[in-house]
Formats: structure tokens, C-alpha cells, sequence
């Protein structure tokens, strides 16, 4: 490397998205190296590729592509050293279960040196149990590759002969698998390794210095960035399409969202919708006569076009501009999604699966269009606060595309990030979200403005071009009092005017400008105003504290992390969202009944799930061996008592439990008249059902189920 190169920059991240390009055979780019002799090693005081410590000749000089140079040697050939700004050293691999899979963007990954790393890197029967291929391995040398992988395949026909010898089946099927993946996988690498092709252009070794210097200054100061969409706008030409000229017609329909990566989502968008995939190799098929080579689920291959002609390809351009368009106008929607600015769209590159599926929809008969939708938004709302769309997405996409598709088909086969939704929510440390722009600090944003966020001074909720984000504890306390970045927490945040947070409010504590605001509007609309900013009473008195504290810093943006948790479980798990306020709270109140209903038969019972007749439980272990299947975390054991197998009972179950033959004598002192407990269960489930499959619910109806759950809480209570 000569002296006059940056130092190795890439972040660890980045060494592992080349990996994915290299393994998924994509273009990474070309070199620009120069044939070296000694005096010119010696002008430009070159020195080793970071981390090289094998000897040798040095041949060339590294003029560009050192980084994609210095990353491939750290991942392949894994020297002892940290990589920059790191005080341990990394290692990367690669997960064959999943790369065979076709989910990319999971399969890479790397991990710091540690006891466990060393273990794994050590011990070859641990990687074949996990899949897991170190990456070094390629720069091994000698057998050590090919022994991985004849390694690899053994472990896994050896497993499935012992688990055809014990009998089971299903494990030595799903074993013999792993033996066909092991083979294929080998054959992908053997062709990665031996034919991936990187091209390089070669200066010849007697070239002056100054003008080597001077190429490698013009090709630093006016570097373009290529993509797919120039290669795509390059093979279409000759078709007699101009790709860049109809990407500039779209381009300002499309400009609310900053992203220099809109080209590449309209043709995403594209392939999406006609293949169910997106990354670049697929692109390459949308060519105007294409043929596609196809595998159909018996093994036969085939080949098919995906667009006819020229034509064609335009009919579906326009499509997917017009996809977008819908899209974004649903996202920035202050009573659909809430992101009113730029700013505050949680993903750009959700864009082209939420702008794909939006586009599927509209092909769906009316009747099945408003489940769809709201599978739609479940699935978005579970992406933005699981991180889902923070890398590269490709295979994300596709895979978000065609299982929502499925779901929409099949209400049990919702996927398993809708679990992970439920199961992580409650973790998520929010006071940690401090950078403006992140998925979960602008999810919790959307949802303020969703809230319908009055100003503190109008009561009015602001525009979307009169938006401040506020400071509810102000910063200028914050950095005399807390430590770095705490006051600029999602928890310490909210949306105000821009007049009220600079003219009204400014650097004041709250507990300063909140008693003006009582004494002139009183108490109880000052709360209300607050509680449409997801700040409740409680931490309303805490904001009031005089004098505020760090301590009382600390507890408000506690009890504003619960009250925030609390509206995501209920607007966004529970799907309130969608509902008018007045349903939202009756759909609440007809929760806390379910709840105590549940209560009243596990103790009425003993959480003895013995007791109560099998033909009521079948469906809820049905329901609970489904969830284990989509999520691993979940804990069968912890639903072999009764009060675990309530929670998959719905309403009309556990009415069918508490009035049967054999359990009613248990309960009839509490409820003392059957006909009338079926009557009142009856109005309540015709409320629920009218509330949560989004039926429209009539005068009659909300005043029986309203009857019908105060009845109940005065049953309950006894």
C-alpha cells in the first residue's frame, strides 16, 4: 500500500456485506493496481496490506481497492490483529442452514474473540452441529477446505443413520437435509473459490510517478457511484429504452423520501412482483425477453419470461412508480402511519416489499382487502421495532413478500417476526434511543402523531410543516445535570409547535411553564393534553417535582418508557390502532373480562388442566404447538397447566368451559343463572367480534356489550 492511501477504514459491517457480494457471485467492483519494482516500493514508502505478516515478494501497488483488498485478507485469511479502533480481534462466518435458504442477509455474520469464539474455531464438530463455516478456512491453503466440507456432509449422514436407527423419522429427515445442503454448499464454494473473477485494470511498472499520482488523484476526487440501475439503463439502450429518461419523469413523484436508491426500488418493486425476489442477479430478468431458468417443486427445470418486450417492461415500470407513490403517501399519512416528514420515516429500504404488497392488495377481492391491510400494518409496525430493515434487504424483502402473501391466505400462518414482536417489545430499553433517525426513535414518534399529539399552547395538533422535536426536560439542563446524550432520549422527546417550543417553552423546566398552564387552562386539561403525548399522570406529578432532579429525571422517562410500552402493546400488538377511541377503551375493558374470567377458572380449577373436559382444550394445544413452531423461545412446559392453555382459548371456549355439564356446579354460586351468563356472554362476544374483525358496530350492540361488561366486573368482583 503506498503511504499516500488512507489507513483501513471499513467498519465490520462492511467487511461482511463484501463477503455476502463475493458468496452471492455479485460485481464488487474493479482494481487499479501497479506493476511495482523496487524504487518505486520505495518513493511511495509502501507497506504490507493491513494485518499481513506472511512474507513474500510484494508484485504490485494498491492505487484503489485497498479497503475491498484489506477485507477480503482479514476475513479469509483472519490475521492476529484487531481491525481499526477495535480492541478485539474478529472473525467471520458464514450459517449454511440459512445461506442455503436464501436468507442472505442473516447467514453472514462475525463475532469478537472470546472464549466461546476460540471454542468454535477449534472445534470442527461444533461448527457441523450449527452450521457454522469460518470464513478462514478459505485462506487455509492445502485440504483443509475441502476436508470442511466432506467433514461437514459425513457429520450429517452419520446423525441421520442414528436417528433412523431410534426411530425418529422426522429428525432424520430433517438430518438428510442437512446432507443435500452440505453437497450443494460444497459445490458452491468449490466454484466461489476457484472461479469468482475480480477484474483489475494493471499501470505498467515503468510508468512515471507523477502521472500514477495523478490517476490515482482523478479517480478519488470524480468517482461515480455505478449500480444496478446503470448496468440495467446500459442493456436496455439497445432495446430502445431509456431507462434514465423514465426514472427522471418518475423521480419527482416520488421525492418525498431522500434516497439516492429510488431507481434501484422502482426495478425492485418490479422483480417483486413478478419473481417474489429482488437482489441484483434477479434484476437481470426483468430484461425485455429473458428467459428465467426455473425449478418446479418436483425438480424439473424449465425456462420462462418475465417480460415480453419493451412494451411490457414499461406497463410494469409504471406499475411500480405508481406502487411507490401509493406507498409513500400511506407512510406519511398522519392517520395511517404517522411519518409526516422525511425525517421521520422509520426505513427507506421497506419501501419497495411495503410498496409490493400494497400493489398485491389491490388484486385481492374487495371482502378480503381490509384483513389484508391490517396484516400489513402488523407486519410493518413488528419491522420497525425489531430493527428488521437496519441492513441489506434484499432477501428480507422477498421473503416479508411471500410469507404476508401467505398469511393473508392462511390467518395461522402468521410469521414468526409477529412473535418475536410480542415476545421483544417488552425489552426494547427505549431511553437508549437517542439518535433521531433510527427505526425505533422515529416508530415512537409515528406513533405520538398517530396519537393525535396536541400543543401544549393551542390544543391543536401540529402540521406537518409546523413540527418541532421538543425537549421535554431542556437541554441546557440536561448538560449541566445528566450524563452524555441522556436528555436527548426518544423518553425526553415529543412533537410541539415550533412556536410553543421556541417562543413559549424554550430552555424552561417543566416544572416552570406546566403551573402557568394549569392556573390559566386547569388541571384536568393540562393532563389530558399531556396524555395525548403519551405522558400520564403520574409522570405528569413528576415533572411538576421543585426541585427537579437527576433522581426525578430518572423516574420520569421510567414511567414514560411504561406508558409508551403500554400504548405499543395496545395500539400496535393488541391492533387498537385502527379502532375509533371510544372502541379502543371497550375493547380494553372487554380484555380486563377475558383476563378475569381466565383468573376465576384457574382458581376456581386449581390450574389443574386435568379437570377440565379435553374437547374444550384441543384447539388451544393445537394454537400452542403452532406458536412453538414459529418461535423457539416458546416455553411448551410453561402451557402444560391450565392458566398457560387459557391464554390460547378465546371467548367462546372459556364461556364453553365455565357452563358445561360437568364444571358448572364449580361456578354457578358466582354466577348463579346460566341462561342469563349465556345472554351476557352472547352481547359481549357480539361487541368483541364487531370491535376486532372490524365490522361496524351499531347503537344496540355497543350499549348491550357495555352492559354486558359491567355486569361482568360486578360478577367478577365478588
Amino acid at each position: 500500500m503506498p503511504d499516500f492511501q488512507r489507513e483501513f477504514e471499513w467498519e465490520p459491517r462492511d467487511i461482511k456485506e463484501l463477503m455476502r457480494s463475493i458468496f452471492l457471485d455479485y460485481y464488487i467492483g474493479s482494481l487499479l493496481l501497479w506493476k511495482g519494482k523496487e524504487e518505486n516500493f520505495d518513493a511511495l514508502s509502501c507497506e504490507p496490506i493491513y494485518g499481513y505478516n506472511l512474507g513474500g515478494r510484494p508484485e504490485y501497488i494498491v492505487l484503489d481497492g485497498q479497503q475491498r483488498l484489506t477485507a477480503m485478507y482479514y476475513a479469509f485469511f483472519a490475521p492476529d490483529v484487531t481491525l481499526p479502533r477495535r480492541t478485539k480481534r474478529a472473525y467471520y462466518f458464514l450459517r449454511v442452514d440459512l445461506f442455503m435458504a436464501e436468507e442472505y442477509d442473516e447467514a453472514f455474520y462475525y463475532d469478537w474473540l472470546s472464549q466461546r469464539t476460540s471454542r468454535l474455531m477449534n472445534d470442527q464438530a461444533i461448527q457441523f452441529e450449527e452450521h457454522i463455516f469460518p470464513l478462514s478456512i478459505i485462506g487455509s491453503g492445502g485440504w483443509k477446505l475441502p476436508n470442511w466440507v466432506q467433514g461437514y456432509e459425513q457429520f450429517w449422514k452419520d446423525r441421520t443413520r442414528k436417528m433412523e436407527e431410534e426411530g425418529d423419522l422426522a429428525g432424520a429427515r430433517e438430518a438428510a437435509q442437512h446432507v443435500t445442503n452440505a453437497r450443494t454448499f460444497g459445490e458452491h464454494l468449490k466454484e466461489i473459490t476457484e472461479q469468482y473473477q475480480i477484474s483489475y485494470i494493471e499501470l505498467d511498472r515503468d510508468l512515471a510517478i507523477d502521472k500514477v499520482c495523478d490517476i490515482f488523484t482523478q479517480i478519488n476526487s470524480r468517482g461515480v457511484r455505478l449500480d444496478v440501475f446503470d448496468l440495467m439503463n446500459a442493456l436496455l439502450k439497445p432495446k430502445g429504452l431509456q431507462l434514465k429518461q423514465m426514472w427522471r419523469n418518475a423521480k419527482p413523484r416520488l421525492a418525498f423520501v431522500d434516497t439516492e436508491k429510488m431507481n434501484v426500488y422502482i426495478l425492485q418493486v418490479m422483480s417483486i412482483l413478478r419473481q417474489a425476489y429482488c437482489s441484483p442477479k434477479y434484476l437481470y430478468f426483468l430484461m425485455p425477453g429473458q428467459d428465467k431458468p426455473v425449478r418446479g417443486p418436483d425438480g424439473t427445470r424449465r425456462r420462462e419470461v418475465l417480460v415480453q418486450d419493451t412494451a411490457d417492461f414499461e406497463t410494469h415500470w409504471d406499475h411500480a412508480v405508481e406502487a411507490i407513490e401509493t406507498a409513500i403517501k400511506l407512510l406519511r399519512h398522519p392517520q395511517e402511519f404517522g411519518a409526516i416528514s422525511p425525517r421521520y420515516l422509520p426505513y427507506v429500504s421497506i419501501l419497495p416489499a411495503f410498496a409490493a404488497l400494497q400493489a398485491h392488495v389491490k388484486t385481492l377481492p374487495a371482502t378480503r382487502r381490509l384483513d389484508a391491510q391490517r396484516k400489513i400494518r402488523h407486519w410493518y409496525w413488528a419491522s420497525v421495532f425489531t430493527n428488521r430493515y437496519s441492513g441489506s434487504v434484499e432477501s428480507t424483502s422477498a421473503r416479508d413478500f411471500l410469507d404476508i402473501k401467505t398469511w393473508f391466505d392462511d390467518d395461522s400462518a402468521a410469521p414468526s417476526l409477529i412473535q418475536e414482536f410480542k415476545s421483544r417489545f417488552t425489552t426494547l430499553d427505549l431511553r437508549r434511543g437517542v439518535k433521531r433517525g433510527s427505526s425505533v426513535y422515529n416508530g415512537i414518534f409515528n406513533l405520538l402523531v398517530l396519537q393525535g399529539a396536541r400543543d401544549l399552547t393551542t390544543g391543536n395538533v401540529p402540521q406537518h410543516d409546523d413540527l418541532d422535536d421538543h425537549h421535554i426536560v431542556p437541554v441546557a439542563w440536561g448538560d449541566v445535570y445528566l450524563q452524555k446524550n441522556q436528555v436527548h432520549t426518544i423518553l425526553n422527546r415529543t412533537p410541539l409547535t415550533e412556536d410553543t417550543n421556541r417562543n413559549v417553552i424554550r430552555d424552561r423546566l417543566p416544572n416552570a411553564y406546566l403551573p402557568e398552564m394549569i392556573a390559566e387552562n386547569g388541571e384536568s386539561n393540562v393532563r389530558a393534553i399531556l396524555e395525548s403525548h403519551f405522558i400520564s399522570p403520574a409522570a405528569m406529578a413528576i415533572l411538576l417535582r421543585d426541585p427537579f432532579t437527576p433522581e426525578d429525571f430518572e423516574a420520569f422517562i421510567t414511567e414514560r418508557q411504561r406508558t409508551i410500552q403500554q400504548a405499543v402493546e395496545s395500539l400496535l400488538i393488541k391492533e387498537r390502532l385502527d379502532l375509533p377511541p371510544h372502541l379502543r377503551d371497550l375493547d380494553e375493558d372487554i380484555e380486563q373480562v377475558e383476563l378475569g374470567l381466565r383468573n376465576v377458572i384457574t382458581a376456581a380449577l386449581e390450574d389443574d388442566s386435568a379437570r377440565v373436559p379435553l374437547q374444550f382444550l384441543q384447539k388451544a394445544d393445537e394454537r400452542i404447538l403452532s406458536a412453538a413452531r414459529k418461535n423457539p423461545a416458546v416455553d411448551i412446559e410453561q402451557y402444560g397447566r391450565l392458566a398457560g392453555k387459557l391464554e390460547y382459548c378465546d371467548l367462546r371456549e372459556v364461556q364453553g368451559i365455565i357452563v358445561s355439564k360437568a364444571l358448572w356446579p364449580v361456578f354457578e354460586q358466582r354466577f348463579t343463572n346460566k341462561d342469563m351468563l349465556i345472554g351476557k356472554f352472547n352481547q359481549l362476544a357480539e361487541l368483541r367480534n364487531g370491535i376486532r374483525h372490524s365490522r361496524s358496530v351499531d347503537e344496540i350492540t355497543r350499549k348491550e356489550g357495555e352492559a354486558a361488561i359491567l355486569w361482568f366486573g360486578q360478577v367478577l368482583r365478588k
